[in-house]
């Protein structure tokens, strides 16, 4: 009877022990696949399709919902502004007269008030430009100027222009002759023969030769 007992625990023992492993292989098993899911991520090509769909068909719907939310407010204020259109139908020469004054009376109307709403807009923005100039100035600073991006091959054929300009003038110069810039009395003076060096002053020197020999 001991024997059968210890025999009936022991496999009873052999069986736990294999349905534990087995729970640990399937336990093992989905943490694996769990963690391939999240390598993978979340938006898989199929889902990010999808949302992009939703997305496009949402921006869809509040462009058109946009739109005539601003062709209603168009409307109101062209009404508000405007006023109804009047009935003309039997209408007499005094009605259309008080309906044309009427208009005439509401454009001005509209008119003044345009023209005092854009004095007063010029008027804020010389405030911000005095503003903005007192900030600059507290802070030590000055609006630099709004360089001109210049190629460097428009500045390259600049200075060619500017070398070829150069070289013309140049060439324009008139040459001038010294015998343009002689006064008449420097062409009358000659030189005497003897200054030249020519025959006279050869025969002039043999001359004073036995003059001073005699004298002697």
């Amino acid at each position: 009877m001991a024997d059968e007992k210890a025999k009936a625990a022991e496999e009873a023992k052999k069986k736990q022990e294999e349905i534990d492993r087995k729970k640990a292989e399937v336990r093992k098993r989905l943490e694996e696949q769990s963690a391939k899911k999240q390598k993978k991520g979340f938006m898989t090509p199929e889902r990010k399709k999808k949302l992009r769909l939703l997305l496009r068909k949402k921006a869809a719907e509040e462009l058109k919902k946009e739109q005539e939310r601003k062709a209603a407010e168009r409307r109101r204020i062209i009404d508000e502004r405007c006023g109804k259109a009047k009935n003309l139908d039997g209408a007499n020469e005094d009605a259309l007269r008080a309906i044309c004054k009427e208009y005439h009376d509401h454009i001005a109307s509209i008119e003044s008030g345009k023209y005092d709403l854009e004095m007063e807009i010029m008027r804020k923005d010389y405030e911000i430009n005095e503003l903005n100039i007192q900030v600059n100035d507290l802070r030590g600073k000055f609006i630099k100027p709004t360089l001109k991006k210049v190629s460097k091959y428009e500045n390259k054929f600049a200075k060619l222009q500017k070398k070829a300009a150069e070289f013309n003038f140049r060439n324009q110069l008139k040459t001038v002759k010294k015998k343009e810039f002689e006064l008449e009395d420097d062409k009358g003076a000659t030189k005497p023969d003897w200054a030249a060096g020519g025959p006279g002053a050869a025969k002039k020197a043999e001359g004073d030769a036995p003059a001073e020999e005699a004298a002697a």
